[in-house]
């Protein structure tokens, strides 16, 4: 069964140990986020507020289970049998608080088996407004840490430019818990781990982040389609060391 999701939390870049987090109010936030929830019309959401309004910038995390040279396209699903999502990613400038439009972003993820491979991977730009949506599944958890979406921002809008960011959008447990119970997910036999047993999440929030994507479901009937909205800040004036080949 396929159904839809987007993402929405505040998350934004720095050095994984050394930088510290930066935290600024961001007054526009919270009308960059709603018009992107009213454009969608949801019904219901496991959140009745927004997670996050605040200019901030993320941890960052280690390059994991990356494939070089993703496809440029949107339709990351491959036929991946699962609850389609409909990603939908902000990027935010911390050093103007501003949506940051025209860099590339990549996603990546496990299948609903919890396996890598060269399916659920892409690349798209971000549009004027600062917003680039993907079409991929639910992810099925991995044995390396809490179910999460990996996502990398590039300094423009070519693949082959230079990283400002490489992280890692979660889930809620109860989400996964439900997810799993669905067909193609119930044979996942990796070991699981939850939220709280995950060093990057706890890093996450202990910076003062909420990784989380905030989930909503286009009808009353999960399964037909889930939307879920994040929003990643990045620091525009710096470039991360990675090695993409």
């Amino acid at each position: 069964m396929i159904a839809s999701f987007a993402a929405l939390c505040g998350i934004v870049s720095a050095s994984p140990i050394a930088d510290k987090a930066i935290r600024r109010d961001w007054t526009s936030g919270a009308a960059f986020n709603l018009a992107r929830r009213a454009q969608r019309n949801a019904k219901r959401s496991f959140y009745p507020f927004l997670l996050n309004t605040t200019c901030v910038l993320a941890p960052e995390v280690e390059l994991e289970d990356y494939t070089p040279h993703p496809p440029v396209r949107r339709d990351v699903t491959d036929n991946q049998v699962g609850i389609a999502l409909t990603l939908d990613i902000g990027i935010l400038d911390v050093t103007t608080c501003e949506p940051l439009p025209n860099v590339m972003v990549e996603i990546w993820s496990a299948n609903a088996e919890g396996e890598f491979g060269t399916f659920l991977r892409g690349a798209s730009p971000t549009g004027s407004n600062g917003i680039v949506e993907f079409q991929t599944i639910f992810p099925g958890f991995t044995s390396e840490g809490a179910n999460h979406i990996n996502l990398l921002v590039h300094t423009n809008s070519s693949a082959s430019s230079g990283v400002s960011h490489v992280g890692q959008v979660f889930f809620t447990d109860q989400w996964t818990t439900i997810i799993t119970m669905q067909p193609s997910y119930n044979t996942n036999t990796n070991a699981r781990v939850l939220d709280l047993d995950d060093s990057v999440y706890m890093t996450a929030t202990e910076a003062g982040f909420d990784p989380v994507v905030d989930i909503e479901s286009i009808h009353d009937d999960w399964p037909e389609g889930i939307v879920g909205y994040i929003t990643v800040g990045v620091d525009s004036s710096k470039t991360r060391s990675v090695n993409l080949d």
